[in-house]
C-alpha cells in the first residue's frame, strides 16, 4: 500500500489539462455490450475504474483493448455470463452492467454494488424501471437477477431523480419494443454524453438533457466511433484547487456551461474566473469571504464538489454553511480536516466552517473519492507535510493526479507504506 505526502504552502500556477469523464465513462463502456460490432472510445480518463470494467467486458467473453486513453470493445463475442461478485464489488456504477445486458440478453445477474460508502444509495428505481419494461427481479445471495422473455416499451415516472436510473433504463430500453418515455428523468451532462454514444450505435433517443426522455425501441445496434465529455468534476475540483493555493491558473479541456454554478460560488467568495471557450482562467482574490452551499441535482451545485469546496472554506473569512441534501452521511471528511486546524462541526445534513484558520499539515485518511479530493487541497494550503491514505479511493476518479499538480508546482509524491502502518490503517 502507498501513501501520498503534501508539501503544503507552494504557489502553484500554469495550466492543467482536464480527464475525460469518469462519470461518463463508468456507463459508456457497459453500453458497448449492445453493440453488435466494434465500439471505440476515445478520451477514457486512466482510473481504476475503467481498469475493473474492461477486466468485467473480457469475463463475459469481450474482447477489449485500451491504450493512450482509447478503448476498443469487441462485443459479438459476449455471452450472458453471471457476474455475482469480484470486480463487480469494487465499484458503484457496476450496476450498468444490468441495462446494458438486459437489454442485449434480456438476462442478467449483477452482483450488488460497491464503490465509495455515502450512506443509503437504494437501486430501487433502476428496479422499478426493468420491472415495467417487463423484467422479473430477483435478490439470491446478495446478487440481483433479471430476466425477461422480451422487453416492451413503457412509461416511467421516477420518483427520485436519478443519474444511475435514468442512464439504466435508457441502456434498458434501446432495444424494447416500442416506445419507453422516462419522466422525471435527470439532466445530468454525462446522461447527454451517452445518450449520444447510444444513438450513433443506431437508437432512437429524444429529450436527453431534458426531464422527459423518449427511447424508439430498435432491433439491434452497431458500433461506433465516440469520443467522451471532459470530466466536469474534476474540472471543479481544480478550480476550487486554483482558488485554494493558486496564483493564476488555466484549467483546460473544459466545458464551462457545465460548471457554472461552482463558477458563480467562485466569484461570490471573491474569486477570479475567466471563462473561454474551453478553458477556464481562476485565480484568487486577496480575501476569501465565506458563503453558503446547498447541493442539488444537476444544474445546481454538484454534490461530487462539496467535500473539496468545505476544504476551501477553511480559508474564507467568516461562517459557511454547507448543506448535502444527496448524500447525508458525505461528511466522513470533516473529521480529518479537523486534524488539520479546521473549524467545523457538523449538525445533521449540514456542516457549518468556521474561518479563516491556517491548515497545519496532518496524518489523515480518504474515506471516500471525493473526500481523498478535499484533503489533497487541505494539504496543498496547510503548513508543513500533510499524510494521505485511502489513495484506492483517489485512484477511482482522478487520472495522473500527483503528475499534473507537480505540473503546477506542487511538492507531492508517494511513498510505500511500511508493514506497520498498513496494520495500524487497517485496524483505524
Amino acid at each position: 500500500m502507498e501513501k501520498l505526502k503534501i508539501a503544503g504552502g507552494y504557489p502553484l500556477k500554469g495550466s492543467i489539462r482536464v480527464s475525460g469523464a469518469k462519470n461518463s465513462a463508468v456507463a459508456l463502456i457497459p453500453a458497448t455490450i449492445l453493440a453488435d460490432s466494434p465500439v471505440t472510445i476515445e478520451g477514457l480518463p486512466e482510473i481504476s475504474d475503467v481498469e475493473i470494467l474492461k477486466g468485467l467486458l473480457e469475463e463475459i467473453g469481450g474482447k477489449v483493448s485500451f491504450s493512450n486513453n482509447e478503448m476498443m470493445v469487441d462485443p459479438s463475442g459476449m455471452i450472458s455470463m453471471p457476474l455475482p461478485n469480484g470486480r463487480v464489488k469494487k465499484l458503484r456504477a457496476s450496476y450498468y452492467l444490468m441495462g446494458a445486458m438486459l437489454g442485449r440478453f434480456k438476462r442478467a445477474a449483477i452482483g450488488l454494488p460497491g464503490g465509495c460508502h455515502l450512506g443509503p444509495r437504494p437501486i430501487d428505481q433502476h428496479i422499478k424501471g426493468f420491472e415495467a419494461l417487463g423484467a422479473q427481479i430477483t435478490n439470491e445471495q446478495g446478487a440481483i437477477y433479471l430476466r425477461a422473455d422480451e422487453l416492451r416499451g413503457a412509461k416511467i415516472y421516477l420518483d427520485v431523480v436519478s443519474v444511475g436510473a435514468t442512464i439504466n433504463i435508457m441502456l434498458a430500453a434501446v432495444r424494447a419494443k416500442g416506445r419507453t418515455i422516462i419522466e422525471n428523468a435527470a439532466k445530468e451532462p454525462e446522461i447527454i454524453d451517452v445518450a449520444t454514444l447510444l444513438t450513433n450505435m443506431g437508437a432512437k433517443i429524444k429529450g436527453a438533457g431534458t426531464d422527459i426522455i423518449r427511447i424508439d425501441g430498435v432491433e439491434s445496434l452497431h458500433g461506433c466511433r465516440h469520443t467522451i465529455i471532459p470530466d466536469r468534476i474534476e474540472a471543479g475540483t481544480f478550480m476550487i484547487l486554483a482558488a485554494a493555493a493558486g496564483k493564476g491558473i488555466v484549467i483546460d479541456n473544459v466545458i464551462p456551461q457545465h460548471l457554472e454554478s461552482l463558477t458563480a460560488k467562485l466569484r461570490e467568495m471573491g474569486v477570479h474566473v475567466e471563462a473561454g471557450d474551453d478553458q477556464i482562467f481562476v485565480s484568487p482574490g486577496s480575501r476569501l469571504k465565506a458563503v453558503d452551499i446547498k447541493t442539488l441535482v444537476y444544474p445546481g451545485f454538484p454534490t461530487d464538489l462539496q467535500q473539496p469546496f468545505t476544504s476551501l472554506l477553511t480559508k474564507a473569512e467568516g461562517s459557511a454553511v454547507v448543506t448535502d441534501t444527496i448524500y447525508g452521511a458525505r461528511f466522513k471528511h470533516i473529521d480529518e480536516l479537523r486534524r488539520m486546524n479546521a473549524n467545523i462541526k457538523v449538525e445533521g445534513r449540514s456542516a457549518i466552517i468556521s474561518g479563516a484558520v491556517q491548515l497545519q499539515g496532518a496524518k489523515v485518511k480518504a474515506s471516500d473519492l471525493r473526500a481523498g479530493a478535499a484533503l489533497v487541497i487541505a494539504g496543498l494550503m496547510a503548513e508543513g507535510i500533510t499524510e494521505v491514505t485511502g489513495l484506492e479511493h483517489i485512484d477511482r476518479g482522478y487520472s495522473n493526479l500527483e503528475e499534473k499538480l507537480t505540473g503546477l508546482g506542487a511538492t507531492i509524491w508517494r511513498e510505500k507504506m511500511t508493514e506497520e502502518e498498513v496494520e495500524q490503517l487497517k485496524s483505524s
